[in-house]
């Protein structure tokens, strides 16, 4: 067992961890932060998508050990100070960017990501950025419009699919 310290949705934590412990399960099962989702653990889904010193990274590629000393955000990071919901995420539910939920935690850190680096992404950069992330249930139309809301365009462009 190693000792991990990271700092994790801006607070300091540190606790042990096994080798072989993935981020994504020392976040869930170690810190009890559980809106990091694992849907494939092979890094096909994108479910378990965090942000480590402000890259996007799916957690269950990555070992907790490996994250020693790093920032990571997490959807819980994603809320406003008083625990309302970000803008990103207010978008997804504003423009109906889910159904079951289970694509969503990654989803919305994907579309973080994207807004850091593009603050005004056409829909084509939004789908193009989104291919390693999966939805089973959406179709990704109202996901993408709920990006492009959420970086301030008009989504009455969008055809509906």
């Amino acid at each position: 067992m190693a000792q991990v310290s990271m700092t994790v949705n801006g607070k300091a934590v540190s606790a042990e961890a096994e080798g072989r412990t993935l981020l994504s399960q020392f976040l869930r099962e170690t810190l009890g932060l559980t809106g990091t989702h694992v849907g494939c653990d092979t890094g096909q889904c994108g479910a378990c998508t965090v942000h480590v010193n402000g890259r996007m990274v799916k957690s269950c590629n990555m070992f907790a050990a490996e994250a020693d000393g790093a920032r990571i955000t997490t959807i819980e990071g994603m809320a406003e100070a008083d625990g309302s919901l970000g803008a990103i995420q207010a978008a997804f539910r504003e423009h109906h960017g889910l159904q079951c939920g289970f694509c969503t935690p990654g989803m919305v850190m994907a579309a973080a990501a994207l807004l850091a680096d593009n603050p005004k992404p056409s829909e084509a950069d939004i789908r193009a950025h989104l291919s390693g992330n999966l939805c089973r249930c959406t179709g990704y139309h109202n996901i993408v419009k709920a990006i492009m809301a959420a970086s301030g365009q008009d989504v009455g462009a969008i055809a509906a699919e």
